[in-house]
């Protein structure tokens, strides 16, 4: 065959593939389906464990073997991800309704992980057996090929409760994201009958019977004002708050605050996060009304226990809790769903719309099953009791016969040619049988014991429940009020059977106002080894240990605790810290990395001096490279909010060798410019030019090949007329005044 080229446009090719792949994430791995409110990999897990027969009451089964078998027959991804899934459907403080019973360490609300699935075993739990699984055999939905076509799965679940609700949901697809908060499994049922008897309910009305959310680790919504908007829209924000309890310390012991349950958002991590956070408030002096804190939680619930000072003021630190940690924190809601293979974002009341659809198409659906099955048994049943009058008959005929089709025939269509009768009259009542062949099947299968009166009696009391079954289905499928009064029922025995008290506090909370205290000015010293680590002295420590200070620190600076530093390092950069959040020690306290406390980074810069803003609206700043550039440049350009900026142009493979504050009149000064070659330019000061901070600046020497500055000198700034150089004492006056940008002269022994 002849090859042939096609011709496409690449970004037509492009458009397509990625519009191809988003769809599949959002539809098929990413978003919940509005009707079982599963992704496929819950949905996947779930039938594969009912598969496997992991009902409630039998034994579990490694988590292993699940991962194994949904992976091998229904989702060819990583077993990571389907294991994941099994873990969060097992975490009740994740779910509304956890789904899955786990034994062994399935995780913990403070963000431990779960074991390996080798090690834990799980099994279905007997809501997620009645309410999620039932009814499979009864054709409630449609089965669907498999990723290589040898097995089936279903395409969802006959969930018979708003479990996108119930159990929410959350997933990041392609472009978008789903965060649906969860509920009270009584308060949806409630809503869900209310809206089937009134589908034109407003979302007030439906909120009558939906407080809000419904989070497994408590907590308290206090925007509840906001909920009607959010319910309309489908998206909006939920502000949780945990829930905080005063313990009256007890004789010998101090006052506590308990944090008994905290924001869903919490979970995790955020819990330990949460922690640190009050630690620093301690540290940083927000607080001092907390001594000690310490985690007490258990399987039993959380317990946070923050010991207070004596005369503690309560509110005020309820304040500072909510505004400066998790305590307080906002949850997101987009109530985004694959509605119809498309993503949509709902309301409250069309996602009860779109269930009860649902709820409506899988009942409908079962009895429809259900009453085909009795229509059959009502035909089996009638050909018996029909036998039952005639089986002398019967018995002549199958006694006649030479073959079972003979048999079949005489009896479906009252064929007699190859069948021996003892009368002309029997064989006349013979051709006149005419039974289906269902019912044919069934009077050859008949046991004899059949024909005893009882069994008569009983099989004629079974055809008549038969027929009462029948009309009962017929009016359920024919009669929508049948129909409605049937899914009511079966919400009841939902509810009545698994209802969960509310665990939120639902109200409209008064926003937490935090004033804090103004800090009050005192002067400290900070204090940086050559090492990065640092601190803060107040001024009675450094007195006492000026001399061991000055020894062993590389910078020792004198500022203000509501002043800012400003640190400068060689590729250019200048990083701002408050000198208030600089942790103070004491003398052989080891300190704190610079780097922890700012965004420099000590493996790609280093620190070339350090000076406290309030120093920087009075002077201007003497820059000098490596390479020999200079500039001034204003103080005032470095007060500035940000707390990383350049803080001057560098030309290729150049460094940053100094910065100087110059205090006073350029007139009279000099400067010195030293190389490592031994060469020295003294040169008027203001013969360097004032530049912006952007500004590369001018050359302040000519430099030798493989030469770079070495020292730099202002005899007035420093108060210093001489250094010492090689051994003997070189005097600055000695030194011709030259002009900038000269080569200088050397400097010998």
């Amino acid at each position: 065959m002849a090859e042939q080229i096609i011709k496409a446009e690449y970004s037509e090719v492009m458009q397509k593939s990625y519009i191809d792949y988003a769809m599949s994430v959002i539809c098929a791995r990413a978003l919940p389906d509005i009707r079982d409110g599963l992704k496929p990999v819950q949905r996947r897990v779930l039938y594969a464990m009912n598969e496997l027969g992991l009902k409630f009451d039998k034994p579990h089964r490694k988590s292993a073997r699940i991962v194994g078998d949904t992976m091998g027959k229904y989702h060819p991804h990583g077993d990571s991800s389907i294991y994941e899934a099994l873990v969060v459907m097992e975490q009740d403080f994740k779910k509304g309704m956890a789904l899955v019973d786990g034994h062994g360490n399935f995780g913990s609300i403070e963000g431990d992980g779960a074991a390996a699935m080798r090690y834990t075993e799980a099994k279905l739990k007997k809501f997620t057996q009645d309410v999620y699984l039932s009814d499979l055999d009864k054709n409630v939905i449609d089965f669907i090929p498999n990723f290589d076509e040898t097995e089936k799965e279903p395409e969802v679940l006959p969930v018979r409760v708003p479990n996108i609700l119930i159990n929410g949901a959350e997933g990041i697809a392609v472009g978008m994201t789903t965060n649906i908060p969860p509920h009270n499994l009584a308060e949806v049922i409630d809503a869900e009958k209310y809206y089937m008897d009134h589908p034109r309910a407003s979302i007030e009305d439906l909120m009558q019977f939906i407080q809000g959310p419904d989070f497994p680790t408590g907590g308290i919504v206090i925007n509840k004002k906001d909920l009607a908007s959010i319910y309309t829209n489908g998206t909006g924000k939920i502000k949780l708050r945990g829930k905080v309890e005063f313990e009256k310390g007890k004789r010998g012991t101090r006052d506590k605050l308990v944090i008994t349950e905290i924001p869903y958002t919490m979970i995790g991590a955020n819990i330990s996060k949460f922690l640190s956070d009050v630690v620093s408030l301690i540290e940083n002096k927000k607080t001092t009304d907390i001594v000690d804190i310490s985690n007490e939680s258990s399987k039993e619930g959380i317990r946070i226990v923050l010991e207070l000072k004596k005369n503690a003021d309560i509110d005020r630190l309820k304040n500072l809790l909510y505004k400066k940690t998790k305590l307080e924190d906002t949850f997101g809601v987009n109530m985004l769903a694959v509605v119809n293979g498309r993503p949509e974002t709902l309301s409250l009341r069309r996602i009860l719309e779109e269930h009860t659809k649902f709820h409506y198409e899988i009942n409908t659906r079962k009895y429809t099953t259900l009453l085909h099955k009795l229509y059959e048994q009502k035909e089996v049943k009638e050909g018996l009791i029909q036998a039952c009058d005639s089986i002398d008959l019967i018995i002549e005929i199958i006694r006649g016969s030479k073959s079972l089709n003979d048999v079949k025939r005489c009896l479906t269509h009252g064929t007699t040619d190859r069948i021996q009768f003892k009368s002309k009259e029997s064989k006349e009542q013979a051709s006149q049988l005419h039974f289906t062949e269902r019912q044919a099947s069934a009077i050859l299968e008949l046991r004899l014991y059949r024909l005893i009166g009882l069994e008569i009696l009983a099989l004629k009391k079974e055809y008549e429940e038969i027929r009462k079954k029948i009309a009962e289905y017929e009016d359920i499928l024919n009669n929508p009020k049948s129909m409605k009064k049937v899914i009511k029922k079966d919400l009841d025995k939902i509810r009545k059977e698994y209802v969960l008290e509310r665990r939120t506090v639902v109200e409209d909370g008064k926003e937490a106002v935090y004033e804090e205290d103004p800090i009050k000015e005192q002067r400290v010293y900070f204090v940086m080894d050559r090492f990065g680590y640092s601190k803060t002295f107040d001024q009675n420590t450094f007195h006492r240990n000026e001399e061991t200070i000055l020894k062993e620190y590389k910078y020792v600076i004198p500022c203000l605790n509501t002043d800012k530093l400003c640190f400068f390092t060689d590729i250019g950069m200048m990083h701002q810290l408050d000198v208030i959040k600089i942790p103070g020690g004491r003398l052989r306290d080891k300190g704190t990395p610079i780097d922890n406390l700012c965004k420099y980074d000590s493996s790609k810069e280093t620190i070339i001096t350090c000076i406290p803003s309030k120093e920087l609206s009075s002077v201007k700043l003497l820059f000098i490279t490596q390479h020999s550039m200079a500039k001034l440049v204003d103080g005032t350009e470095f007060l500035m909010s940000k707390r990383t900026v350049s803080a001057t142009k560098l030309s290729e493979d150049d460094k940053l060798f100094c910065i100087r504050l110059i205090k006073q009149a350029l007139d009279d000064q000099t400067i010195i410019l030293e190389t490592g070659q031994g060469y020295f330019l003294r040169f008027p000061l203001k013969m360097i030019p004032s530049k912006k901070r952007g500004a590369i600046g001018v050359r302040g020497m000519k430099l030798a090949e493989n030469d770079e500055i070495r020292g730099v000198y202002l005899p007035i700034e420093d108060g210093q007329d001489s250094i010492d150089y090689k051994g003997k004492t070189l005097e600055f006056h000695r030194l011709k005044l030259a002009s900038r940008d000269g080569k200088g002269s050397k400097v010998r022994r």
